[in-house]
C-alpha cells in the first residue's frame, strides 16, 4: 500500500521520517504583508521599497510577501513598484507583474462558518482549483495555503492539499494562524503532509506563545547552509530599521540581536568565555555581525568576584580597546580600578577612561 493511500485511511499512520535531513530550504519573508498588520505599522511606498531591498538584496531572502493588491489602490501601486525592481483578486495580482500568487482559504470550522459564509470543503476545494488554474494560465508561480491549519479537521485538510497538489501548485503552505500549535503538532502535521504531496511545503508561524522558533526548528537543516546562503550580518540592521518605522523598541533580551544577547558580566565564567566562548555560547556573534562584550563593573562586582575573574575581564577589555599591556600591568590596573569601584559604581566609560589613563602612564614611563 502506498503512503498516500494509507494516509487517506488513517491520517496519523506511520510514514518514513522525511524531515530528518532537510538539506535546503527557502525563506518566505512576511514583513511587507503580515508585518503591516501590526497596530503601529504604516509603511510608505518609499519605506516598503527600502525594506524590500534590505531583505532581498542585502539579506538574501528567497520570497517577499506583499499585501494583496486588491486591498486598496495604494497597495496595488506599492506592489507594482516593488515588482519592477476570487479571480478578480488573482487577476489584479498577476497584472501587477508579480512572480507568484498565494491562494489562501480558511479551512477550519471556525473560518468556514464565520468568514466564508458556511461553505463546505467541496465548495472551498472547487474554488481553490479554479483560482489556481487561472493563475497558472497567467504563467505565475502559485502557492496554496490553508488558513488556520491547526484547527482544521485533518482529513479535510489532507483532502484539499491533495487536490491542489494534483493540479500542479508550486508549494503548499501550513499556517498556524492563531498561534496555538505546539512544536510536536507542527512536526506531526508536516511529516504527514510530506507523505501525501509531491510539492514543496511551506510553514508559517505566529509567536503568540513564544514557540515560533522552536516550531521552525522541527525541520532541521545545516548551519553551514544557512551561513552560506543568507547574509545574517544584515539581520540587526533590518530589525532596527523596521522597529524604527513602527516606533517600537527591540526588546533588550531579544534572541541574537538584543543588546544583552552576547553580553557577560565579569564573574565565575568570564575566564572561560575569554578562553573559549563556546563554553557558554552556542551561537557566534560574528556570524551576525555582532561582537561579544564582558561587562567590567556592576555594583559590588569587585566585592563578590574572585581576583582571577576580575583581572581576566580587565585583560579582555584592554584587548578590546586595542591597548598593549603585560599580565602584570593588567593586574596593577585592576587593583587601581578596584580601589575606585570600592568607592562608587563605575560606568563602562569611566572604566575605559581609567584604563586608557593607566596605559598612557605606562607609555610615558611613569
Amino acid at each position: 500500500m502506498s503512503i498516500s493511500s494509507n494516509i487517506a485511511t488513517n491520517p496519523y499512520s506511520s510514514v518514513s521520517d522525511l524531515l530528518s535531513n532537510v538539506r535546503n530550504f527557502k525563506i518566505i519573508e512576511s514583513t511587507l504583508r503580515e508585518g503591516e498588520q501590526f497596530a503601529n505599522a504604516y509603511f510608505s511606498t518609499e519605506t516598503k521599497i527600502k525594506i524590500a531591498k534590505m531583505l532581498g538584496d542585502a539579506f538574501g531572502v528567497d520570497y517577499l510577501e506583499l499585501t494583496n493588491p486588491a486591498a486598496s489602490p495604494q497597495s496595488r501601486d506599492d506592489c507594482e513598484a516593488i515588482c519592477k525592481l476570487g479571480l478578480k483578486d488573482a487577476k489584479l495580482a498577476c497584472d501587477c507583474g508579480v512572480d507568484g500568487v498565494d491562494v489562501v482559504i480558511g479551512t477550519s470550522q471556525f473560518l468556514r462558518e464565520h468568514s466564508l459564509g458556511g461553505k463546505n470543503m467541496t465548495a472551498i476545494t472547487k474554488q481553490a482549483i479554479e483560482v489556481i488554474e487561472y493563475i497558472k494560465s497567467r504563467g505565475c508561480e502559485v502557492r496554496f495555503s490553508s488558513e488556520d491549519s491547526f484547527r482544521s479537521d485533518l482529513v479535510d485538510l489532507l483532502s484539499i492539499y491533495r487536490a491542489v497538489n494534483n493540479v500542479g501548485v508550486n508549494r503548499v503552505g501550513v499556517a498556524d494562524t492563531v498561534g496555538l500549535a505546539s512544536p510536536r503538532q507542527v512536526y506531526d502535521l508536516v511529516r504527514t503532509l510530506r507523505g501525501c504531496v509531491s510539492t514543496d511545503i511551506e510553514v508559517h508561524f505566529h509567536d503568540d506563545t513564544g514557540c515560533a522558533v522552536a516550531m521552525a526548528r522541527m525541520m532541521p537543516t545545516s548551519r553551514d547552509y544557512i551561513l552560506s546562503k543568507y547574509k545574517l550580518q544584515e539581520l540587526k540592521k533590518i530589525e532596527d530599521f523596521v522597529a524604527e518605522c513602527v516606533e517600537v523598541n527591540v526588546p533588550f533580551n531579544n534572541p541574537v540581536t538584543g543588546f544583552c544577547a552576547f553580553t557577560h558580566k565579569a564573574g565565575i565564567h568570564a575566564k572561560a568565555i575569554l578562553n573559549d566562548p563556546s563554553t557558554y555560547e552556542i551561537l557566534k556573534p560574528e556570524d551576525f555581525g555582532l561582537s561579544r562584550q564582558v561587562i567590567l563593573f556592576v555594583p559590588h562586582a569587585f566585592k563578590t568576584n574572585s581576583y582571577a575573574d576580575r583581572w581576566n575581564a580587565i585583560k579582555s577589555r584592554v584587548d578590546q580597546l586595542g591597548l598593549k599591556m603585560t599580565d602584570a600591568q593588567v593586574k596593577e590596573c585592576t587593583a587601581k580600578l578596584k580601589s575606585m569601584a570600592d568607592l562608587k559604581v563605575m560606568t563602562l566609560d569611566e572604566s575605559d577612561a581609567l584604563i586608557r589613563s593607566f596605559h598612557l602612564e605606562l607609555q610615558n614611563g611613569a
